[in-house]
């Protein structure tokens, strides 16, 4: 059995994940184990150099220097020393691969996934060589970790973040979900056009209306608030449909109740078909926005 499972490469400030091994392990604790590197990933700028976390089947060994971390998922049997020989060496790979500024400025997970092949090769290396071709370094590895001993953690104490306190209530830690709207359709694109021109004469005529009730009369407050609330209404459902919000479906209900409400209100100043086209291009926006649904962007791209 392969003692190094796992391998990825990731950025220290924000644990952004660079690259990482393509495994074909599925097992429950293996997945488990997993999760938690990824939550340690997080907080790889709270731990000096080198650590490991040590489980009942699995170990997590990470080395970090720089802006630059190796992590590692190694079955029990894996000495210490040769886990960390295989993430210096790691390092030492990617770093002479890439430079500071393309690692700075990496801004979405995986940017170098193409690294992979130079993990499996080091994985390979490490888990089919025998251990005596590799005994000079080994033995200097282990004199480093006598003079600077690893950080010890469990895998427990991986999940002791964001306020969660070992012992206390568990929180199942993934990445933060990277979200975008599906793709505008043509029948959108017409709501959105026709919400404009909506918003448009809605405020041409607040604005007219406004200009002569404050010459006038005061009595007209309502019919200009009738106007203008719309007239918001419209706009809001235009970023609505391009951008998510949450709680989308309440405010979508809210400003088609404003626009109904407020066209009803200016029966008299307009006509039964004025009205019916304003509410109808609202319902039209309003189901636009609530059938745009969120994508989630896959960023594990297959490791």
């Amino acid at each position: 059995m392969s003692m190094i499972l796992f391998a990825c490469v990731v950025r220290v400030r924000d644990g952004l994940p660079l690259s990482a091994s393509t495994d074909f392990y599925h097992t429950q604790d293996f997945l488990e184990c997993r999760r938690r590197l990824k939550t340690l990933a997080l907080r790889l700028a709270q731990y000096p150099g080198r650590g490991s976390a040590k489980g009942r089947d699995f170990s997590i060994h990470f080395s970090s220097s720089r802006d630059v971390a190796c992590m590692a998922i190694c079955s029990h049997q894996c000495p210490s020393a040769m886990a960390f020989y295989f993430l210096e060496t790691l390092w030492w790979e990617f770093t002479a691969s890439y430079d500071t500024t393309c690692i700075g400025l990496a801004s979405r997970p995986y940017a170098f996934l193409e690294f992979d092949s130079v993990i499996q090769k080091v994985k390979w290396h490490f888990n089919y060589v025998s251990s005596t071709q590799m005994e000079n370094s080994l033995e200097k590895i282990q004199e480093d970790l006598k003079f600077q001993p690893p950080v010890v953690l469990t895998l427990e104490d991986t999940d002791v973040a964001n306020g969660v306190m070992n012992g206390h209530t568990r929180m199942h830690l993934e990445p933060a979900p990277n979200f975008r709207m599906e793709p505008v359709t043509a029948l959108g694109v017409l709501s959105l056009i026709l919400n404009i021109m909506c918003a448009a004469l809605n405020l041409i005529r607040g604005i007219h209306l406004a200009e002569h009730s404050l010459q006038v009369a005061h009595e007209e407050i309502g019919n200009i608030l009738a106007f203008l609330i719309p007239f918001v209404a419209c706009i809001f459902q235009c970023y609505l449909y391009l951008f998510y919000s949450p709680a989308r479906t309440m405010k979508v209900v809210l400003m088609l109740l404003f626009i109904c409400l407020g066209n009803m209100y200016l029966h008299g100043l307009r006509n039964l078909w004025q009205i019916l086209f304003h509410i109808g291009v609202a319902f039209l926006s309003s189901h636009q926005i609530l059938t745009r649904q969120l994508q989630e962007k896959q960023s594990d791209c297959g490791v």
